[in-house]
């Protein structure tokens, strides 16, 4: 849910910060007073298109900060933060959008700088705008047939899982298919390259972890008259009449002698001769070591060459000898496909077909359980319609399946079909009237849509335009339905709709030293009897608008009881 909202210096607002609870929040107050405003500063926080124009006049820049929180460890938005090195604590996100005077924008998810793009992409996993002209995710042909795997999800999850993993090896032959038949100049010119390439990998015979040992023989090499002197004074430290060895075993003598006497004499004397044979063994060691050491000026310019050959094949081909000799394996058989391309094609076509016929079967399974719960949605869609008073518009489904057309999700495309009155024929969703009946349709699409979407805040910008009276009613049940499962904003200017709310903030501006200012101002319970009788008597408040408030307040109490029961 959106917990918090900061905004500054934006549009005709001045300094404002509104904190938000769950269900249903409305927003109401005069036309002008700031509602739509504050609407614009989420969209534009969720990544919406933002200009100079709105920043504040006089002003550097608009600032415009959302807090976020989230209840679901698996909310799927975590994942897409994750994807974009996003750290996401305590379920807390923080979202930023600073709009300078010259129109260029500085975007933060969590601290992080992100693209406008990136801050879009999480945004629409949190927040849902809907307005009177929405051309959001149900008005998207081509985000449809997703709505309607999210509304069948645990059904069909398996079996697109079982599909996509044969599509990936589909996709993955199809596009080795579509190299090898690639223009034929190209290929000579890509053969005549990797050749090249093998050739010189191959000529200069490299061994798995040469540039290893030759470094450390070149560090030998280099350090030869240190590591000499150093060995030669060690050894002799040790070894030879009256040095270090001698007084250890004289020691280790008269240790023996008295080892008998007690335990902790006879482990002293056990540690000492251990440590006698240990040195005896490592002076054998330096003497060998002593004798093999050798400065030999030849080799020294041998391995440093050899390097050298080394060094230059990385630039083109590996940071190390194994990756280089890697990518040798790789081109061989790169060459080999091509030299014997007719022969690979004929061989990777039938493993096609093969891979075909199996992507067919999983295609139509997927084909056949959509229809399935295309028709459940459709009968729960006529359902809702029918408690908005929509009882003679039909919805359809219509699928366009193309069976041998693969993609991603199946051979499915599918779009929704309304025919609002008897008679009419269906119409794409998004070409039908606007309005009110719009919105009714909308409500009733998202009542159901909401629940499997995981979207945090969905905000309704004065769907409720152009109804009222019962159909008012309904819509203001309908929208607190939806709050039921995520948190809703609302800008309405139907006190029934204003009467459901569980949070209700009035709008208004002020101006001071000729300036205006938006006010945001959570109503009690006495204030909303006066707003509401507002919005039914327009400017004059009488008793009878009052006791008519009070009347929805008191039917909205009803029917929330009831819905929660």
């Amino acid at each position: 849910m959106l917990a918090e909202l900061s905004i500054k210096n934006f549009a005709i607002i001045e300094s404002l910060t509104v904190s938000f609870e769950k269900g249903l929040t409305v927003l109401t107050g005069e036309t002008g007073a700031g509602k739509s405003i504050i609407i614009d500063a989420i969209f534009l926080l969720a990544g919406g298109r933002g200009s100079s124009e709105f920043v504040r006049h006089g002003e550097q820049k608009a600032e415009l900060e959302g807090l976020f929180l989230l209840d679901n460890e698996q909310h799927q938005c975590i994942d897409k933060c994750e994807q974009f090195g996003i750290e996401v604590l305590d379920g807390m996100i923080v979202m930023q959008r600073h709009i300078s005077s010259n129109g260029k924008s500085v975007c933060r998810i969590n601290g992080k700088l992100v693209t406008i793009s990136i801050l879009r992409e999480v945004g629409s996993h949190l927040i849902d705008i809907h307005g009177q002209h929405d051309n959001q995710v149900l008005m998207n042909q081509e985000k449809h047939l997703s709505l309607l795997d999210q509304f069948c999800h645990e059904e069909i999850s398996p079996a697109l899982i079982a599909y996509q993993e044969l599509y990936e090896k589909y996709a993955s032959f199809k596009k080795k298919m579509l190299s090898l038949s690639e223009n034929e100049q190209e290929m000579v010119h890509r053969l005549d390259l990797i050749q090249f390439q093998l050739n010189e990998i191959e000529n200069a015979q490299l061994q798995p972890q040469e540039d290893e040992r030759l470094e450390e023989e070149l560090n030998k090499l280099s350090n030869f008259e240190s590591v000499y002197k150093k060995l030669t004074v060690s050894y002799e430290a040790l070894q030879g009449e009256q040095r270090g060895l001698d007084w250890i075993g004289l020691a280790m003598n008269h240790l023996e002698e008295v080892s008998q006497i007690s335990e902790e004499l006879k482990t002293m004397y056990e540690q000492m001769s251990n440590s006698y044979y240990l040195i005896e063994e490592l002076t054998f060691q330096m003497r060998n070591e002593l004798d093999q050491l050798e400065f030999d000026p030849k080799k020294l310019d041998e391995i440093q060459s050899r390097l050298n050959e080394i060094s230059q094949l990385k630039r083109k081909y590996g940071h190390t000898v194994e990756e280089i000799l890697s990518y040798a394996s790789v081109i061989e058989e790169e060459i080999d496909t091509i030299l014997n391309r007719e022969n690979h094609l004929s061989k990777l076509d039938d493993e096609l077909k093969s891979i075909s016929d199996d992507l067919r079967v999983e295609a139509n399974n997927l084909t056949v359980l959509r229809k399935k719960f295309a028709d459940q949605l459709r009968k729960q869609i006529h359902q809702e319609l029918k408690e908005l008073y929509m009882e003679k518009t039909q919805f359809y489904i219509e699928f366009i399946t193309r069976k041998e057309h693969f993609k991603e999700y199946g051979v499915d495309d599918i779009a929704f079909y309304l025919s609002p009155n008897p008679g009419e024929s269906a119409k794409p969703l998004s070409k039908i009237a606007s309005g009110g009946e719009l919105s009714r349709i909308m409500l009733a699409m998202k009542s159901i849509f909401s629940i499997h979407q995981e979207v945090t805040s969905i905000i309704f910008d004065e769907v409720d335009t152009g109804v009222s009276g019962r159909v008012a009613q309904a819509i203001a049940e309908k929208i607190y339905k939806v709050s039921s499962s995520s948190q809703v904003i609302c800008i309405t200017h139907l006190p029934q709709v204003a009467a459901m709310a569980d949070t209700h903030l009035l709008i208004s501006k002020s101006i001071h030293n000729n300036r205006t200012t938006t006010n945001v101002e959570p109503l009690p319970n006495q204030k909303k009897v006066a707003e509401i009788a507002r919005m039914l008597a327009g400017a004059e408040i009488t008793n009878l608008s009052k006791q008519h408030a009070k009347e929805l307040l008191d039917m909205a109490k009803s029917i929330k009881y009831t819905t929660l029961s």
